[in-house]
């Protein structure tokens, strides 16, 4: 059964679906840890109380973002993490990371890449007029937003949604996404080979 590790910045709602998931048997792979590079965030609550391990991190404190990812890597393979999900983790994966887990790394995206990349995608979209937006499941590479994708759900703007309504139709698109795509990256049905995506069926 492989390893894997959640990465998370904020309120933690979709690393707390994966953790669903997971006690569930929905998932068959093994949650090593969660990773939260802001202390005091909500998902550290959310971790805790389903009892998954859980590193903090302040990367301020490192003397570099390399260096804090020395000791990110450092610390996942010594838990013995094979793969990693994104979900939530606002912080864009540097050379260090991707050295040790490019093509074995998946992020959740509130948009329909390549369209509204970056912090603030929801808002974008929303103030964009735009009729439809949504959200993406990719992987990692070195830029913003820009890995393969893996696949997308489409989340139609109604005219009378606001920016609240419209996040809350972005949220529960990704409960639905990630967790099903991460079940099959976390046993091999789809891997990323030569830059390319692909899949089998077990």
């Amino acid at each position: 059964m492989a390893k894997f590790a959640i990465l998370a910045s904020g309120s933690g709602s979709n690393a707390q679906v994966l953790i669903n998931w997971v006690r569930a048997g929905k998932i068959d792979a093994e949650l090593a840890c969660l990773v939260c590079d802001r202390p005091g965030a909500k998902v550290i609550e959310r971790a805790e109380a389903a009892e998954v391990p859980v590193l903090v991190y302040s990367p301020k404190e490192f003397v570099n973002k390399a260096a804090y990812e020395a000791q990110l890597v450092a610390d996942l393979r010594a838990r013995g993490v094979e793969y990693v999900v994104l979900a939530g983790y606002l912080r864009i994966c540097g050379p260090t990371f991707l050295e040790a887990y490019a093509g074995r790394t998946i992020n959740l995206h509130p948009s329909l890449l390549p369209l509204f990349p970056g912090l603030h995608a929801i808002r974008d979209a929303f103030e964009a007029g735009v009729k439809y937006t949504g959200v993406t499941v990719h992987f990692i590479d070195e830029g913003v937003d820009t890995g393969p994708i893996i696949r997308q759900e489409t989340v139609w703007i109604a005219p009378e949604d606001t920016l609240e309504t419209l996040e809350a139709k972005i949220h529960a698109a990704e409960h639905r996404l990630l967790p099903e795509v991460a079940a099959q990256f976390l046993t091999g049905q789809l891997q990323l080979v030569n830059g390319k995506i692909e899949t089998e069926k077990k």
